[in-house]
């Protein structure tokens, strides 16, 4: 296995500008648009209006924004010698040949360098009708301005940075208030054509092979793009079978006018026009690109949108809000109307799933009661208190010690959400009969220690074994902090409480929210490996929109079903008589004069042992051949006691907490490398120990033992669930192996040599491990 954080392209084609798959829409709320690929050359965009100011823009960017850098297009500004043509239909949108009508606006700068923007009207240069014409755009001849030649400006198309097509509803007013009712409206460009000498672009086209993690993606990431351009990432990748999608919260729901606000609703349908048409081609495409494709929907919506009746709150009042921004809140499990729209939205996107001829998969996606800031649950709109009834009670911090009447109230709550999630369950499977409904869990926030009590209404019994078809488990604040052994004890009591065995799970492995944190990658990469090691059915990478922002590439190593290291010992009888050489690589310079420049290449020993003493007999040297043979030669590695130093305490002694002191709290960090010292001070060889014997470490901080609070991850890490503190020492004791292969791939064992008291070589050498 393996990965790296890719920065730019390594294997090129090339595409024309302007090409159909690459274009993306944006838009400021509350409207909604997408665009998706109809051909080879062609495209659509539609969209949802609801105010008469609002506007949509169908952009090409000269800088590829969205793309992973190996799948990405060059950087091109320069425009000069290329030209434009398509043929434009609309419908529903302000037509060509009106005022405001679709604009192209171009920013960048002009000859001087000075930043600006030009407006040019399609209008000027389409053939045909005002919704049904042919546009050429030659950009060495182009001007901006209304009325050509009169107001003429002449565009500048040496340093463009993007340009877009302003899209508007017909009732388009620059002086806003509410349309009568939502305007859905359509593009379709077909025929895009460019040619010239600076028509052409680099694109990044490497392959890599395809591999065992899965990938999760997300609508709320992804609306600006088409479908076609993120599959593509998604199989240039090497994610290949499984896709998870989770369609969002703020970009699938059609909205009405209430009052002031705008409400989610179901008037006209259940999904916006936009969000329809992208799901539809992603689906599509999914069918023929050989994924399972499993929807994704949540508790969660965005807040400005939501009724306030359906929002879960705290016991004073104050809504559930994330930590987003703006912020989104989640729905109560209680309220009937939240619920019965969770159940068509479920179901709407399943039909859509099932048109396109996929097996049908869906995911309730984190359903849980919100715990605001203070520890405060959010367990009292009013939908929950008339269903908690004479069992309402207050709790104002979760993380508090709980009565009985807490305790049941919680429990309560828990039957309430386990109820609310299989009736969504029952919605979807009514929708698509045989739908494969999983349950993703967050476990950072249901397990978390620091509240025990809470994971009554955020971990309900109502989800055991067989509620649902498969048991996904998240846990991105652990992996990203390296706290593994969280992560083992989570999984571990989820397995236990709810009762799915492993080939029943799933696991998602990330996010990186930002770019300053790509670092993060090394832990979700080795929190998915582990994840495989455990034998779950699919570990998903979340997701695609960061994957392509930090360039993050995964791989197998080819060969991958046989591991190059068995985690088994060498025949203990054998090994303790091996013959023990440590080795150093130094290079030594003599000059004429007879003077010495030594360089030592390894900071550290290298160990080599021959295990040939050991061989007396026949039954020794069969026992040597099968494990031989087990490990093909010198392809797989494996454990050796080494008879002469095996301890943390001196060479061979019993070890105890104290022996080595192997890091220095600073109240943050959670994992500590064992580690051997020889030597004292700066002189001191340090020496990482990565197969320690099970059982036999003890851990301490500050001179006390420690019994729990602390796990021992592979590759022999210590990993304390709470931090040490600042300048706390953290020391430990164990007894260890050392990792080795046999050095050649042949051994040479005859009865004759050990007979005449002669030795064989069995030759073995360390493997370096990190």
């Amino acid at each position: 296995m393996g990965w790296r954080l890719a920065s730019e392209r390594t294997e090129t084609r090339y595409l024309k500008r302007f090409d159909v798959r690459f274009w993306t829409v944006d838009f400021p709320r509350p409207v909604m648009a997408s665009v998706v690929t109809t051909g080879p050359h062609a495209l659509r965009v539609d969209a949802v209006f609801y105010n008469r100011d609002d506007l949509a823009g169908l952009i090409w960017a000269s800088e590829d924004r969205w793309d992973h850098p190996l799948a990405s297009y060059e950087t091109d500004r320069d425009y000069r010698e290329c030209s434009l043509r398509f043929r434009w239909r609309s419908g529903g949108i302000r037509a060509l040949d009106a005022i405001n009508g679709p604009t192209l606006t171009i920013e960048g700068r002009d000859a001087a360098g000075q930043a600006r923007a030009w407006y040019v009207r399609l209008s000027n240069y389409a053939v045909g009708d005002p919704e049904d014409a042919v546009v050429s755009i030659d950009f060495a001849r182009l001007d901006g301005g209304f009325l050509l030649p009169a107001e003429a400006d002449p565009v500048w198309a040496g340093d463009i940075d993007r340009m877009f097509v302003s899209l508007v509803a017909p009732d388009y007013d620059p002086a806003g208030g509410a349309l009568a009712a939502p305007a859905e409206g359509w593009v379709e460009i077909s025929d895009m054509r460019c040619d010239g000498a600076g028509s052409v672009l680099a694109l990044g086209d490497a392959m890599v092979p395809a591999h065992a993690m899965r990938i999760a993606t997300g609508y709320d990431d992804a609306y600006n793009l088409t479908p076609e351009r993120v599959l593509r990432n998604a199989v240039l990748l090497g994610y290949r079978e499984v896709i998870n999608h989770y369609v969002g919260m703020s970009h699938y729901f059609r909205l009405e006018q209430a009052g002031n606000n705008l409400l989610v609703s179901l008037r006209g349908g259940v999904l916006n026009v936009a969000c329809e048409s992208w799901h539809r081609d992603f689906a599509m495409r999914c069918k023929s690109l050989g994924y399972r494709f499993i929807l994704s929907l949540s508790y969660e919506l965005f807040d400005a949108h939501a009724w306030g009746d359906w929002k879960q709150r705290t016991e004073g009042g104050a809504p559930a809000l994330t930590g987003w921004v703006p912020p989104s809140t989640l729905l109560s499990p209680a309220h009937e109307g939240a619920m019965g729209y969770l159940h068509q939205v479920g179901r709407a996107f399943v039909r859509i799933a099932v048109a396109a001829g996929l097996e049908p998969w869906f995911q309730v996606g984190e359903p849980w009661w919100w715990v605001a800031p203070g520890g405060q649950p959010c367990l009292y709109d009013a939908a929950a208190r008339a269903v908690f009834g004479a069992g309402l009670v207050s709790i104002a911090d979760v993380a508090m010690p709980m009565d009985a009447a807490q305790r049941a109230m919680l429990d309560q709550a828990g039957a309430l959400l386990a109820a609310s999630t299989l009736a969504l369950r029952d919605a979807v499977r009514a929708e698509a009969p045989g739908c494969r409904v999983a349950l993703l869990v967050y476990l950072p926030t249901v397990l978390d220690r620091a509240a025990p009590e809470l994971r009554r209404a955020n971990v309900p019994m109502g989800w055991a074994r067989p509620a649902f078809d498969v048991l996904q488990l998240e846990d991105y604040d652990w992996v990203t902090t390296g706290n593994s052994g969280a992560t083992a004890r989570g999984v571990d009591a989820m397995t236990a409480r709810l009762g799915y065995p492993i080939d029943e799970q799933q696991y998602f492995s990330g996010f990186v929210l930002n770019r300053e944190a790509s670092a993060e990658w090394r832990a979700i990469d080795a929190a998915a490996e582990a994840g495989r090691a455990r034998g779950i059915a699919d570990v998903f990478i979340w997701a695609l929109p960061q994957v392509a922002r930090d360039g993050f590439v995964h791989w197998d190593t080819e060969g991958e079903a046989m591991t190059p290291f068995d985690d088994v010992d060498f025949p203990i009888a054998l090994g303790r008589q091996a013959s023990v050489s440590p080795n150093f690589s130094t290079a030594v310079v003599t000059s004429a004069s007879g003077h010495e420049q030594r360089n030592a290449d390894w900071a550290e020993a290298r160990m080599r042992y021959d295990a040939g003493p050991g061989v007396r007999s026949d039954e020794d040297a069969q026992t040597l051949i099968a494990f031989f043979r087990a490990r093909r030669g010198a392809a797989k590695g494996f454990r050796l006691r080494d008879p002469y130093d095996d301890s943390s305490a001196g060479m061979t002694d019993a070890p105890a907490y104290r022996d080595q002191r192997i890091g220095v709290g600073d109240g943050k960090t959670t994992r500590f490398a064992l580690i051997k010292s020889y030597g004292d001070g700066e002189e001191a060889q340090l020496r990482r120990i990565t197969r320690p014997v099970a059982g036999s470490v003890r851990v301490g901080v500050d001179g006390a033992a420690l019994i729990g609070g602390w796990t021992l991850d592979p590759g022999g890490t210590v990993v304390f669930d709470a931090a040490p503190g600042v300048g706390a020492v953290v020391t430990a004791g164990f007894r260890f192996d050392v990792p080795v292969r046999f050095a050649e791939d042949r051994i040479d064992v005859s009865r004759a040599t050990y007979l005449a008291g002669e030795m064989a070589s069995v030759p073995m050498i360390e493997i370096r491990e990190t």
